[in-house]
């Protein structure tokens, strides 16, 4: 039976095996059921196929022997009994007649039925060979295949003139959440933490592997600080040397960095001299490993794992198997060879029933995945920006004494006054992260007194995996975008920005682009513009999916920048893209010209105005007047510029008449002087930006776009008040160009920079940054010392990874003993996953303002417990735009929202509620909410747990229509 061992070990490895030691994501979803998966490949697949193969047996051997039967009788019944012998054969002189031809081919057929159980094997090699075309190191792969001979693959195809496909085209890019951060456990009382640095050795011809790895770094690996040990990695291919020293020439991906964890676990123990902490670290922890190497194992799965997520798995592999059944199983070479296709016939009827039930269980895993993805992210945090002479005066005494918050404004270099009444006149951007809740609510309720929240809000950062923030706050701003701006990290190799899967590294960045573009297609307004920047990696990958997304109609022009020159000895590559598309090309999308001082193409230096002949080619009538006299155009030309251009040219002493110059008009007519115009000391723009830098020189930030370059683009393509948005914002040029041209911005950013580079970045601003475009005259008409200050709000997201930590499975009995064998195959994780947290519990929304997650906050290696911002999170799923906010406390906490929807005014009320809750409590808590809200006499009234609202409120809100939260939320949520 070597092909079901064969195909056995294929399914451990379909069935995540290798990974069982880890606990956290689909690994702990899949190991909760270890067992039963391990039952299922080891016992109820070879039970099952066995069934299968004796239910098809049984149904042929009853329909051949029903037939058998009856040519028997006819036999008989022509030629008597006398035609079998006492064994029940049939006797030599009859076999040549027609019936006893019929006879011994029926009784052939019955024979041949009785010995199918000989193809098992053969189930067992297909099914092998089936499911191991499309999985690849811990993903399916979605290749359209013909066959395993001649031509292998196709592609879906609907007769397009041009079709761009890529490998990963059906799935989602998923590997963006937690790479290269620093990964952090506790060892008693020790820190430990690791950290991934720059690979030093150079690697050049003498590489042994395309895969990489996490190794120890060569330098410097391990350093002990107080009570913190930093142990340092590289993420790197293997020399061959390396491969010969961590023994991992064949095998998987996972078993080679395993062995390498080994190795790097056994070196650090040596580097420890403390025993104690030796001791610590080399303890029993988990599955029979060391602490440490427990946490080396997770740490490096945590970054190598989970790339893609189908998005529909089922009907891929299902459509795969049904194409694979008809050209390999029942092949015409099969049916040519065989005399009964009776044993065939079973067969494949046996690997698709094995292969839909195995299809089953792979899909459930994966579309509970792409489910997970796909819900509405929780907002963790959020906290706001506000400079000091926007806030009230009552809050000045408790910003004065706010110790943190005047140690921040000494650490960015602010001028801290030297008495609180000064606080009026300074741009001194307070952090709400420094003060209470309490505070942050009270100053709130007091900035939307006379104004509405989001219209005096200036912009929102949003620390999150892109696709993530995108998705959430889809709802809100849908079609509010009018400028978006990306420079997405760029497809390179050995220096990539982010982790690639090797193989498929064209394809794994196409797959990332695709996913969030869409999505920002969906943000743009119709008068909307973006602009992707790329490089000669990736341009011919950006243009098509562009297209594909945006549509070709929609295309506007590709803008050549300046990019940083390498040397090369070959061509130098001095210049990057911009792929410029707007939403809609029919709806006239806004596009302002922009002037820039006239600049010689190649020198890039001012030059002075020039006079050229007013011609142009293609023949034309059309005289010009100048003075008294008529000029009409050279034969095969005609006039530049027309009638009403010329007077203005005129009045600016740049329109002149050449007599040096004879030439012969559309008439035949000799006339002497020619027309002739003077270039203006300015000119538009074209699609040519090399006259301004394409990146910031000598920046901190690696690759910081200027602010002059995305100046250009948010001039031309948006008015002050009008959206920007950059969701890969980097260092935040983008937000810090967008406030400082009096426009509203979004910026999202995923990586640790978000604290230390975008938010310090955007509250200099706020209070004042000098340098980029601030120096630019026009720029300080609308931006200056006077004119700085703002107000912006920053969010955390849930993760990906966050929602797969709090996943909690609880057995169901009752759907155990109704499904039965299908129970673990297609159905055990909507049941047992039903009152997690990861979507939304219902129950835990009684109390909205401690409703808790486990997530990874603070970027360290274990998950922590942490109140979620459920307000902040309905509105989003709502597409809210908040007006007004305001807390009470009244033996319980209550939080009045209002804001606005297609039109309509919501009034959203959050408290905590309790089922002990008695009549009269339900009538105070009724009181209350119609004093509160009156004011605001809004048409809906949301309102969470129970509650006596009705209808007929009283008063202002009397027709206010009265809905729960709850069930809202959860639909909204994407359950």
């Amino acid at each position: 039976m070597e092909s079901f061992v064969k195909f056995k070990d294929l399914l451990k490895k379909l069935f995540q095996f290798e990974a069982s030691d880890l606990d956290f994501g689909i690994y702990r979803v899949l190991n909760y059921k270890r067992d039963k998966i391990d039952k299922f490949i080891q016992q109820d697949l070879e039970n099952k196929v066995g069934k299968a193969f004796a239910k098809h047996k049984d149904e042929r051997l009853t329909n051949i022997n029903q037939i058998l039967e009856e040519i028997k009788q006819k036999i008989i019944q022509s030629l008597g009994e006398k035609v079998f012998t006492p064994n029940g054969d049939l006797k030599e002189e009859f076999k040549d007649t027609p019936l006893g031809r019929d006879y011994l081919s029926v009784k052939a057929q019955k024979e041949e039925a009785e010995t199918i159980d000989e193809i098992k094997l053969q189930v067992f090699n297909d099914l092998y060979n089936f499911f191991s075309r499309y999985y690849e190191e811990g993903d399916f792969v979605p290749q359209y295949r013909y066959s395993i001979k001649g031509h292998k693959y196709t592609i879906p195809y609907n007769g397009e003139e041009v079709k761009l496909y890529w490998a990963n085209q059906e799935q989602y890019y998923i590997k963006t959440g937690l790479l290269f951060r620093d990964y952090t456990f506790k060892a008693n009382d020790h820190k430990v933490i690791f950290r991934i640095v720059t690979a030093n050795e150079e690697l050049a011809s003498n590489k042994a592997t395309k895969e990489r790895f996490f190794v120890l770094d060569d330098e410097s690996s391990i350093t002990i600080e107080d009570k913190t040990i930093f142990i340092r990695f590289q993420y790197r291919e293997l020399t061959e040397k390396g491969v010969k020293e961590y023994d991992v020439e064949g095998g998987s991906n996972t078993s080679k960095q395993e062995k390498i964890n080994q190795k790097s676990y056994d070196e650090i123990l040596k580097k420890i001299q403390d025993i104690t902490l030796k001791a610590i670290l080399s303890r029993d922890y988990k599955n029979g490993k060391p602490l440490l190497l427990y946490q080396i194992n997770r740490f490096t799965a945590k970054n190598t794992k989970d790339y893609f997520i189908h998005k529909n798995l089922k009907k891929f592999l299902t459509e795969q198997l049904d194409y694979f059944i008809k050209s390999e199983v029942l092949d015409i070479e099969t049916i040519e060879k065989e005399k009964f296709l009776d044993k065939h016939i079973t067969r494949a009827k046996v690997v698709r029933e094995i292969g839909e039930a195995i299809i089953d269980f792979l899909s459930q895993i994966e579309d509970f995945q792409k489910r997970l993805w796909e819900k509405k992210k929780f907002v963790l945090k959020t906290e706001y920006v506000i400079t000091t002479d926007r806030v009230s005066e009552e809050f000045y005494e408790e910003i004065w004494k706010n110790e943190e918050q005047r140690k921040e404004w000494e650490d960015l270099g602010f001028e801290i006054p030297k008495t609180k009444e000064e606080l009026k006149t300074k741009k001194l951007p307070i952090d709400t992260k420094y003060f209470s809740q309490e505070f942050k609510e009270r100053l709130l309720e007091k900035l939307t007194e006379n104004a509405d929240l989001d219209d005096i809000l200036d912009g929102l950062l949003i620390k999150s995996e892109n696709w993530q923030a995108l998705n959430l706050i889809l709802n809100k701003y849908k079609e509010k975008v009018q400028t978006i701006y990306i420079d997405p990290p760029f497809n390179k190799e050995q220096d990539a920005d982010y982790l690639y899967n090797v193989k498929y590294k064209d394809s794994t960045w196409a797959s990332m682009l695709e996913n969030r573009l869409r999505l920002a297609r969906d943000l743009l307004n119709d008068k909307g513009s973006i602009f992707v920047r790329c490089d000669y990696n990736g341009n011919w990958i950006v243009r098509p999916l562009m297209d594909e997304v945006f549509g070709k109609e929609n295309f506007r022009n590709e803008v050549i920048v300046n990019r940083f020159k390498k040397p090369s000895d070959t061509l130098a590559t001095v210049t990057e893209s911009f792929f410029f598309f707007v939403k809609n090309n029919n709806a006239k999308p806004l596009f302002n010209k922009v002037i820039r001082p006239r600049t010689c193409t190649f020198c890039k230096q001012p030059i002075e105005p020039r006079w050229h002949l007013m011609i142009s080619s293609g023949e034309g009538k059309t005289p010009l007047k100048i003075g008294d006299k008529i000029f009409y155009p050279p034969r095969g030309q005609h006039w530049k510029y027309s009638q009403d251009s010329v007077y203005e040219m005129i009045k600016q002493g740049r329109i002149r008449i050449n007599d040096g110059i004879t030439y012969t008009d559309v008439f035949g007519n000799k006339v002497k002087g020619v027309l002739e115009y003077l270039e203006s000391e300015e000119q538009f723009i074209d699609s040519n930006w090399t006259d301004i830098p394409g990146y910031k020189y000598a920046a901190e930030f690696q690759t910081e776009n200027s602010e002059e370059v995305i100046k250009r683009v948010i001039e031309s393509t948006s008015n002050q008040g009008d959206l920007v948005m950059d969701f890969f914002l980097g260092s935040g040029t983008t937000t810090a160009v967008a406030h400082k041209l009096k426009r509203k911005w979004i910026g999202v950013e995923m990586g640790e920079h978000f604290w230390n580079v975008v938010l310090p970045r955007m509250k200099q601003v706020l209070y004042y940054d000098k340098s980029g475009i601030s120096k630019e005259k026009d720029v300080k008409e609308k931006y200056n010392e006077k004119t700085a200050g703002g107000f912006f709000k920053y969010q955390i997201l849930e993760q990906y990874e966050d929602t797969l930590d709090n996943i909690e499975l609880k057995e169901n009995q009752q759907a155990q003993e109704l499904f039965k064998d299908e129970y673990l195959l297609k159905y055990f994780l909507d049941f047992e996953t039903k009152e997690s947290p990861y979507l939304l519990n219902i129950e835990h929304l009684k109390n909205p303002f401690s409703y808790k997650l486990k997530v990874n906050l603070q970027e360290v290696g274990e998950p922590e417990e942490v109140v979620v911002d459920i307000p902040e999170t309905f509105n989003y799923l709502l597409g809210l735009k908040v007006k007004k906010l305001k807390t009470r406390n009244n033996d319980r906490k209550y939080l009045f929202i209002l804001g606005e929807k297609e039109g309509k005014d919501i009034a959203i009320v959050w408290r905590e509620y309790y089922e002990k809750w008695k009549d009269e409590d339900f009538k105070k808590d009724k009181e209350l909410i119609i004093e509160e809200i009156k004011d605001w006499n809004p048409q809906i009234v949301y309102v969470n747990g129970q509650s006596i609202l009705t209808p007929k409120l009283g008063g202002d809100v009397d027709k206010a229509e009265i809905k729960f939260i709850e069930p809202e939320f959860k639909k909204l949520m994407g359950r």
